[in-house]
């Protein structure tokens, strides 16, 4: 509670071995590539960025990762005990992505911005480990009270800001098996990635029940896989129930960070 509503962001280290997180990242490579086939599969966050999102059973790690209790106690202790997940997904910035804009992921709810209350939470886990030259993820703490009256979209601040967040800024450098939780309203963008290297990173959305998060996404289970989910991951779940899934139409765009800094 400390970290997530003073920094914006807490980590666990070595939450998963490194084995499990190597079928994460092969999941994620074979998802990606049938993504960019698909019209729409893969949508930019910037040059050479992708993000896709994705159907939770065709990740082998889903319920290990729901699960884990790390990642139930944040959940229980920032969004109450009926959380519920609304989003999976992944962000791959490969070789030449460049510096995204300053920005939040979504505008503040009135929940945040009057009520001081956090009502979502992002957890991220990275597929590879990360050095400084692939574009680490870059943080400005504390800045998920920031209002957002001056904000074009009520997301991107303007660039007379950006000298407050630089001052702040951490670059995170998590190795595979680390994970985080952050407020997707705490500024934050991607850096440049001068390596030859992409960076997939899993990203995890969670709601407490009031959010309406889950309106931008479209979770979905297959009736035989819903089916087989423990009672205690069903119940905290935003979804629909289909006889086969459906490709998945990106409703997230986020066309302020598609051409990036450069």
């Amino acid at each position: 509670m400390g970290a997530l509503y003073g920094d914006g962001i807490i980590g666990h280290k070595g939450a998963f071995p490194r084995e499990w997180v190597q079928r994460m990242a092969e999941d994620i490579e074979e998802l990606f590539q049938d993504a960019l086939k698909r019209p729409g599969g893969a949508v930019g966050r910037g040059p050479k960025r992708y993000y896709v999102e994705i159907h939770p059973e065709h990740l082998r790690g889903f319920v290990d990762l729901v699960t884990h209790p790390w990642v139930v106690a944040v959940c229980e202790a920032v969004l109450g005990r009926d959380y519920k997940i609304v989003e999976i997904g992944f962000d791959v910035p490969g070789p030449g992505a460049v510096d995204q804009p300053w920005h939040r992921d979504f505008p503040a709810p009135e929940e945040t911005t009057v009520g001081r209350r956090l009502n979502s939470l992002a957890f991220n886990l990275t597929a590879v480990d990360t050095y400084e030259d692939m574009g680490p993820f870059e943080v400005a703490p504390g800045t998920q009270w920031d209002t957002s009256e001056h904000f074009q979209h009520e997301m991107f601040p303007p660039k007379s800001f950006y000298p407050r967040y630089q001052e702040r800024a951490q670059r995170k450098m998590p190795q595979m098996g680390d994970i985080s939780a952050r407020s997707a309203l705490t500024i934050h963008r991607g850096t440049a990635n001068r390596s030859q290297k992409s960076r997939p990173v899993l990203v995890l959305g969670v709601d407490a029940p009031d959010a309406r998060n889950a309106e931008r996404h479209d979770l979905q289970f297959s009736r035989a896989y819903y089916e087989k989910l423990p009672d205690s991951v069903k119940r905290h779940l935003t979804c629909r129930v289909v006889e086969e899934l459906e490709p998945i139409v990106q409703g997230h765009t986020i066309e302020g960070l598609m051409m990036g800094e450069a």
